[in-house]
């Protein structure tokens, strides 16, 4: 398990060379193929400074043997184990030009097909057609998320920015943080690199400097079954060999 310590301590791990040129070129064409023919999707998301295709896993299907190569499945068994399924998944796409910026808080919502009132779900919510909930603090620190980098992410076009270690203090206000005595990290990567991060870890990005474009296919992991009949309105599995 050579990431698992580093993600247990620090919260995120960055690894780079996992996915060739050649694979990265193959998913750019099948997204830029899907996105050239459906502008009108509902869950494409256009502005100037961002493009986003949300459920990604569904709507370019085709990317997915290309993304769960042998590096990455190798990653994902030696490091969490078996079991896990997709619940969430979208690409990112920050233009050249963008003013786009992300301000510091953790993921602490989970899209689902039903609202039911559940202990320690709360904070309901519809987004895209979708109910949106934050669960429990134990489901969301069982779940990873896996940050796929097409262009080489600098801190000039909006690396991710983390406080290191700020996952292990659970669910937290952003005003209840002690900036001063955490280290904060900027994640650069290289293209064809990916970021493991837990949902709990406090992350930001700020704005496009340099003109460089920044593409991130975003891959939310768990392996939770949901109470009371909830299902992950996103889920499907995908296949390890």
């Amino acid at each position: 398990m050579p990431y698992l310590n580093e993600i247990d301590k620090e919260g995120f791990s960055i690894i780079n060379n996992v996915f060739t040129e050649n694979e990265i070129e193959n998913i750019v064409s099948l997204i830029e193929n899907k996105t050239a023919n459906n502008q009108a999707n509902t869950t494409f998301r256009k502005s100037e400074d961002l493009f986003a295709i949300r459920q990604f896993h569904k709507e370019v299907p085709e990317t997915l043997d290309f993304i769960f190569n042998e590096n990455l499945q190798n990653i994902i068994k030696s490091t969490f184990g078996e079991g896990f399924f997709i619940k969430k998944a979208i690409y990112f796409d920050k233009p050249e030009k963008s003013n786009w910026f992300v301000a510091y808080h953790q993921d602490l919502t989970i899209s689902v097909d039903k609202k039911i009132e559940v202990n320690n779900f709360q904070n309901w919510t519809v987004k895209q057609n979708q109910f949106a909930v934050q669960p429990s603090a134990e489901i969301l620190e069982d779940n990873f998320t896996i940050r796929i980098h097409i262009d080489k992410t600098t801190k000039d076009n909006g690396a991710l920015k983390v406080i290191n270690n700020s996952h292990s203090k659970g669910i937290l206000r952003i005003e209840n943080l002690d900036f001063k005595n955490n280290k904060e990290t900027i994640c650069e990567v290289d293209k064809g690199g990916i970021m493991i991060m837990k949902p709990l870890l406090f992350h930001a990005s700020n704005k496009t400097t340099n003109n460089e474009r920044r593409r991130v296919i975003h891959i939310e992991f768990s392996r939770q079954e949901l109470p009371m009949g909830i299902e992950w309105s996103e889920k499907m599995e995908f296949s390890m060999s």
